[in-house]
């Protein structure tokens, strides 16, 4: 039965185990049907949901030409990850976990969302060319030098598959046709300090700073030490 023990427990609380159970039998995928994987191909852009070893929580957001998110076959995607602020939140996550849950929402076409759940590794570039036979455009995008050759790359092993509904997805009218700006270190193209938080107080500016030891995992099966001052 897919689903967690809390979301199967609230259902039998609030009375949706019949309601639920049909979504799950007729919607719920153990992995990518055709037609998700050409949903996924001509998407260009997700939201990726990530969580450490405490449950918290972090919500980020991945765009790219249409078919960045690269299809490998009905269980497997991967996408490229370049180069950004250095803070490496989900992939951070991703090396305590390995959970990740992506969103795919077409605002401009059918206005429909596609769930993915599953489990993520990070790969370094040297692994994805060793990894077989890739698309084309991939090996396209490892050989390239500069600000659009991927740092490294994220491997999802699908567990689970649905439909969001299209009842409350905004249907956008029109893309902008300015030109993006892919891997600029420029900061007015990047947005510089829109919010004007940069000179605001940080509790932890003028902390002292201490151990933080724990364990993460990259792999299944493999644990190394966390220090870090």
């Amino acid at each position: 039965m897919p689903g967690s023990l809390g979301e199967h427990h609230l259902q039998e609380r609030y009375g949706t185990s019949t309601r639920a159970r049909a979504f799950y039998d007729h919607q719920v995928l153990e992995h990518l049907s055709e037609r998700m994987q050409t949903f996924i191909e001509r998407m260009d852009m997700v939201f990726i949901a990530t969580a450490d070893r405490t449950g918290q929580a972090d919500c980020s957001f991945r765009a790219g030409p249409p078919g960045f998110i690269c299809v490998l076959d009905d269980q497997t995607l991967l996408y490229p990850e370049y180069r950004g602020n250095g803070v490496m939140g989900s992939l951070g996550n991703i090396a305590e976990t390995q959970g990740i849950g992506m969103l795919f929402i077409d605002f401009c076409g059918d206005a429909i969302g596609l769930h993915v759940n599953g489990r993520a590794a990070i790969l370094e570039n040297e692994q994805v060319l060793s990894a077989g036979p890739l698309p084309e455009h991939v090996v396209e995008g490892l050989l390239q030098q500069g600000g659009r050759r991927p740092d490294r790359w994220v491997r999802v092993d699908v567990a689970e598959a649905y439909i969001h509904c299209a009842k409350h997805i905004p249907q956008l009218a029109r893309r902008s046709d300015s030109a993006q700006a892919w891997g600029t270190d420029d900061q007015v193209r990047k947005g510089g300090d829109y919010f004007g938080v940069k000179h605001l107080p940080r509790p932890w500016v003028d902390a002292t700073p201490g151990p933080l030891l724990g364990t993460w995992r990259t792999e299944p099966g493999e644990t190394r030490e966390r220090v870090s001052g």
